[in-house]
């Protein structure tokens, strides 16, 4: 890298490391988190800080007691967009113990709120100097997460009770601060000295208050509001209210769903620019923002719980769907986004603030329209989103396959592009068996897939909207699709799909989990299926704690990698969506609940919450399972994996416009009951109850197949 050249934006796809091993916190709400250390403290020089919008409105928060930094006791997460930091000062010389209590409780929601809580325990008053030294030096995300130099900084101007910052570029950032109790402020921090009575208590509150474009943000909260009454926390509880309560005999199952469901509330962004309309940003810290896969994905797997989701993301989607050709931001008509991002450098980094460098994203968005129909959808929101799906396969035919040769297959259009374009996006992540990395362009195993699968569903709705011709056209063309992928693609020797053809039109030989997404989709047929199980079952590629993305038998395979042998929950869950597609086929069912099981007891070692990965180490050798330092927590889709293995295990398929209900259960032993409640299907509420093979329905009205 060159330093005239600004750097390569994707030449990895991951993030960087915020700090030591379970010493960094997140909280979360909307385009709004925080990064902090255990103790509460964002740090200069790190990638702390507080986050808005793709930039940096914090890089200092250090409050410190009588000079020194408080001791940690504990860090709790009532819900994902609040933190509470308990700490004690510390104890004077020759004593071992402290009387003095400090909590910090923070809520972020389009700004910040601290509340700093000082109770002493002794019997004699104390005297206590505290200080809040901030700074913010407004940086892209970008630069933050590569680890660049930050922007200009900002000017400091104290007026009064409130101190303000402003980024000294353009001055078209900012962010102000105010505090009760009578602060002392001063450029660069807020300070307050005080003596607080044997057995008393002390608190002040702290307002973190972004400025963009000139114009202060209104936060989500208020002073001195309880946390419960604010606007995220009446988000959540509205979220949760309009969603399908899922709960099982299981509290593993059990606690990890409440926690999804906390997570995607918290994750969700309701754009005012487009009345509120919802969609789920990709995850924390450095994908909060709309991410075309990523969003497709997540939503997908949590139609159980709001169909509304799916189809604000799919609006989103299609009003930013490509329509001209430009190479810097690799759109092209018909082509949905990879991301959106709205930082000061957004522009230079990406080319724009749309970068459409993604080749799953467009057959998603047609699967995921006719999921919505089918889940029920309004069929009117529906047919407004064909042309969008038209355009869509229109992308597919013309743009996504380059050669004609009847595969979809990606190239990035210049140097500063991803130069892999599927969910493995890191530059490595695509490799043979015995490890060289494929040469472009590649048509991957799974985006054929997805493309069978947007061809049935494009067909599905042609058919429920009464366009039997077309639905006819484009069933054949699935057809043939999946004949030419059998025999271009299987690899009848190793007895797995080659994860890929290079620009060659060579087999890429490497077994990968990609190739169990060729069992979601159903392009398998049951005779290269029944040998797929088999050689997923085995455990180079079964962790214990779910499926590497690499075989730890190919030449590439490194269990710390981002995308060659660790575990994604998303990727395994699709995999055991997969394999319960094929149940019918011999060992489908036992691996599938092995993969789930494994899943799950790693959540619980992650304290219910799904991460973005982990190392792939097999579970012989490692229990709990290895953290993988840069991984995203709370992400969107690692998050939603737990409701994929839920609707799998139950076999959960609606169909509204023709109302039907279909329920094949294989539920772990270990999940015991199962219930779904509150169901919505359209106009209709559905209540489940499963046990293993066993399901009962109730609540819809006559006229219905279950």
């Amino acid at each position: 890298m060159t330093a005239d050249l600004p750097p390569e934006p994707f030449n990895a796809g991951e993030p960087v490391f915020t700090g030591d091993v379970g010493g960094t916190t997140t909280v979360v709400e909307g385009s709004t988190f925080c990064l902090s250390t255990g103790t509460g403290d964002i740090e200069p020089g790190t990638p702390q800080g507080l986050f808005f919008r793709d930039a940096r409105v914090l890089s200092r928060w250090q409050l410190r007691l009588d000079g020194r930094t408080a001791h940690p006791l504990s860090v709790s997460h009532p819900e994902a967009f609040a933190a509470r930091f308990v700490l004690r000062r510390p104890p004077a010389a020759g004593l071992a113990d402290s009387t003095l209590l400090l909590v910090r409780e923070r809520l972020v929601g389009d700004g910040m709120r601290e509340t700093i809580t000082i109770d002493n325990l002794g019997r004699e008053a104390t005297a206590v100097r505290l200080e809040l030294h901030v700074d913010a030096d407004f940086a892209d995300l970008f630069a933050v997460k590569e680890g660049r130099a930050a922007r200009s900084g900002s000017d400091a101007v104290a007026t009064g009770p409130e101190l303000v910052l402003r980024d000294r570029e353009d001055g078209s950032r900012g962010v102000s601060f105010t505090a009760s109790a009578q602060p002392v402020v001063v450029p660069g921090s807020l300070s307050w000295h005080v003596v607080v009575p044997a057995g008393g208590r002390w608190s002040t509150e702290v307002v973190v208050q972004p400025t963009v474009a000139g114009r202060a943000v209104q936060p989500q909260f208020h002073r001195g509001e309880r946390i419960e009454a604010s606007g995220p926390a009446r988000k959540i509880r509205a979220w949760r209210a309009a969603s399908t309560l899922v709960a099982a005999s299981d509290p593993v199952l059990t606690g990890v769903l409440r926690r999804t469901g906390s997570d995607l509330g918290a994750l969700q962004i309701h754009d005012p620019a487009r009345d509120g309309r919802p969609f789920v940003a990709a995850g924390a810290p450095w994908f909060m923002t709309l991410f075309g896969r990523d969003s497709l994905l997540t939503a997908w797997m949590a139609l159980p719980l709001d169909v509304g989701l799916a189809l604000g993301t799919l609006q989103t989607l299609a009003e930013t769907q490509g329509k001209v050709v430009d190479p810097l931001t690799e759109e092209e008509p018909g082509r949905v986004l990879h991301e959106l991002r709205m930082g000061p450098d957004s522009t230079a980094v990406l080319g724009g603030n749309h970068y459409y460098g993604t080749v799953d994203a467009t057959p998603l968005f047609v699967m995921l329209l006719a999921e919505c129909w089918k889940w029920g959808a309004d069929p009117a929101v529906v047919r407004s989103l064909l042309p969008a799906a038209d355009a869509a396969l229109a992308w597919v035919d013309r743009y996504g396959d380059r050669d004609g040769d009847g595969f979809v297959e990606y190239r990035r259009a210049t140097d500063r592009g991803l130069a892999n374009q599927g969910w493995k996006d890191s530059f490595d992540g695509i490799n043979d068996a015995s490890g060289r990395q494929a040469v472009p362009a590649i048509a991957l195993c799974e985006v054929q897939g997805y493309v069978y699968a947007a061809l049935l569903a494009r067909a599905d709705l042609a058919e429920g909207f009464g366009d039997e011709a077309v639905a006819a056209r484009l069933r054949a063309r699935a057809g043939e699709l999946r004949q030419r992928f059998a025999e271009a693609f299987w690899l009848p020797d190793r007895g797995w799909y080659a994860v890929a053809l290079d620009g060659h039109k060579q087999p890429v030989d490497a077994l990968t989990s990609n190739t169990a997404h060729c069992l979601w989709t159903g392009i398998a047929t049951d005779e290269h299926a029944a040998a797929l199980i088999r050689r997923l079952a085995e455990p180079d590629m079964d962790t214990g704690y779910g499926l590497r993305t690499l075989a730890s038998s190919m030449g590439a395979y490194n269990p710390m990698s981002y995308h060659n042998g660790s575990v994604w929950p998303h990727d395994t869950a699709i995999a055991v969506a997969g394999l319960l597609r094929y149940a019918h086929l011999p060992g489908a069912v036992d691996l599938a609940h092995r993969l789930a099981d494994g899943l799950l007891d790693a959540a619980a070692a992650f304290g219910g919450r799904l991460p973005e990965l982990y190392c792939g180490f097999a579970r012989d050798d490692f229990s709990p399972p290895v953290p993988y330092p840069t991984s995203c927590s709370p992400q969107a889709w690692a998050s939603a994996s737990p409701l994929l293995l839920v609707r799998a295990c139950l076999g959960l398929e609606p169909h509204v416009p023709r109302r039907t209900l279909t329920t094949t259960p294989h539920l772990p032993p270990r999940w015991g009951e199962l219930t779904l409640s509150d169901l919505r299907l359209g106009d209709e509420t559905a209540h489940i109850s499963a046990t293993g093979e066993k399901v009962a329905v109730s609540g819809l009205s006559a006229g219905w197949t279950t």
